[in-house]
Parts: C-alpha cells; sequence; structure tokens
C-alpha cells in the first residue's frame, strides 16, 4: 500500500492502516522522541502521545508537502508541549556567553554516547541543543516556540555546548590514557 493510500485509509481511521503507519515511522519519529527526552520511557511516552494526535489530525493533513515532516513537526511539537507545562525555562541572565567549539573524537565518541549525553542535559538546555543544531531551526523561531527570548536561547545553547565540551573531554582523557597504555 503506498504512503497517500495508507494516509486515506487512516483519514477513514482504518485500525490496520494506523498500525502500518505506525511500524513504517514508528523509528523515524522515536528517534526524534529520545532527541527531546530525558530518557527512554519519556520517548515512549512521547512518541505514543504524537501518533494518538497524528491519528486525530490526520484529516488536516492536505498532501501539501512532505509527510514525514508534518509528522515530525507534530511529534517535535508534541515534546516540546511536555516541557511548557513543566515551566522548565526559568528566567536566567541573557548574557551572552562565549561561543564553544566542541571538537570530537569520533573514534572514541559513539552516536551513542553523544545521545546519552545530551540526554543528560538539563531541560531547557537540550530542548534549545536539539532545535538548533539538530534540526536547524534560528534563535528567532526557538524563542517563539518556547516563549523565550531569542537571548535566552543563544544562552541556553552556549550553557549546552559548554556542558558538553566538558563532559566529552573528561570522556576522552580515559580514553587517551588507555590507548597510550595498552
Amino acid at each position: 500500500m503506498s504512503v497517500e493510500q495508507l494516509i486515506k485509509e487512516c483519514k477513514k481511521q482504518h485500525p490496520k492502516a494506523q498500525e502500518q503507519l505506525y511500524r513504517l515511522y514508528g523509528s523515524k519519529l522515536f528517534s526524534i522522541c529520545l532527541k527531546y527526552s530525558n530518557n527512554y520511557a519519556n520517548a515512549e511516552d512521547t512518541l505514543q502521545d504524537s501518533f494518538i494526535t497524528i491519528f486525530d489530525k490526520i484529516k488536516q493533513y492536505k498532501g501539501k508537502g512532505s509527510f514525514e515532516g508534518w509528522m515530525k513537526r507534530i511529534t517535535i511539537n508534541t515534546a516540546l508541549q511536555k516541557f511548557r507545562k513543566q515551566k522548565v525555562f526559568d528566567i536566567i541572565s541573557e548574557e551572552q556567553l562565549e561561543e564553544v567549539e566542541v571538537d570530537i573524537d569520533e573514534e572514541t565518541v559513539s552516536l551513542d554516547y553523544l545521545l546519552e549525553l545530551i540526554q543528560q542535559l538539563p531541560d531547557r538546555y537540550r530542548l534549545v541543543f536539539n532545535l538548533y543544531v539538530l534540526d536547524g531551526f534560528s534563535h528567532k523561531e526557538i524563542s517563539e516556540m518556547l516563549a523565550i527570548s531569542t537571548g535566552t536561547s543563544k544562552s541556553n545553547l552556549a550553557r549546552a555546548r559548554k556542558i558538553l565540551k566538558e563532559k566529552i573531554e573528561t570522556n576522552q582523557v580515559p580514553q587517551i590514557m588507555k590507548s597510550i597504555e595498552g
């Protein structure tokens, strides 16, 4: 069954089509959920909530633009809604922090480990980091999505990069020492 046909069947609320759509896109959307969640269980909850919203609003999809992109946007918004309710964005100083460059030795820092480090970031830093670095939103767009100022977005990004840099560097030192000693 084509994606277009799946969409038509999902608009009719056919459970088999919904299941097939979930199987087709579940893993892609779950990776987004993992980026925005601080643990696996929260990512699973976000994925489930996202698909509920997707199935509820699928009649609104008019075939313009990418269907996958439409679902990704719903998934990101679902994840962000949880944090808006928690009010994770405390008012903080908007001083401009120095831009931090993070050099990653890809041989000693795996993608899984990097994702784990990102998940350990405080919520406000993780959300801004993901939106800016991984999903390509501008600080203006992020400030609108999260109801924060552009300066807060920039500050949170700088702090996230600084924390990640410190964690990566402390991880790389033992790895380098092992390779020297070994």
